[in-house]
């Protein structure tokens, strides 16, 4: 969804001129299992005992990068990917809960996005229409898509979870009678 979104709105493009390319797809879990283990690295480290200091990080963090992804989506705001983007961001910024884990992620991402767009932006493997190489925008929205991805997989627990219950108790409702 993300590669659609930017590959279609021409935020980027790849050398290919594919929106997207298929080969840029695997890279995604790829990544996300290595900003899990960077997370998990952070974590060990990292006081957890300060949720004032991690909830005043978050909404920080969280703010500037808000504010710079408006900025750089300012030439797509009439696309309606760049709507949904915007609103998914906001949604699951807003409904955040546990602000250590979700800033540990977005810290995660950013760290790891920072190489890899300096890496695929020196190569010209792709290219914003900022040309710059890499934008800071760039590098934060790995922090954001770790972020999505971690809040996703929480989703699709949940409704897993609520599932079992539902066919436990209709199981059982069966089995009584």
């Amino acid at each position: 969804m993300i590669e659609s979104w930017g590959t279609q709105t021409n935020l980027w493009f790849y050398y290919t001129n594919e929106r997207p390319p298929l080969w840029i797809v695997p890279a995604w879990p790829i990544a996300t299992l290595s900003i899990d283990r960077i997370t998990r690295a952070l974590s060990y480290f990292l006081p957890n005992n300060k949720p004032r200091l991690y909830r005043i990080l978050f909404w920080s963090t969280f703010a500037i990068f808000y504010l710079l992804m408006l900025f750089f989506v300012t030439p797509t705001f009439n696309k309606s990917y760049t709507v949904l983007a915007i609103l998914l961001c906001t949604l699951l910024i807003f409904t955040s809960t546990d602000f250590r884990t979700s800033w540990l992620i977005f810290i995660a991402g950013t760290g790891l996005g920072y190489f890899l767009e300096l890496w695929g932006t020196t190569r010209q493997c792709w290219t914003y229409y900022t040309f710059q190489t890499p934008p800071l925008f760039a590098v934060l929205a790995h922090g954001m898509a770790a972020f999505a991805f971690w809040r996703t997989g929480l989703l699709i627990k949940l409704v897993i979870q609520k599932l079992q219950s539902y066919l436990a108790r209709i199981t059982r409702e069966a089995a009584e009678g």
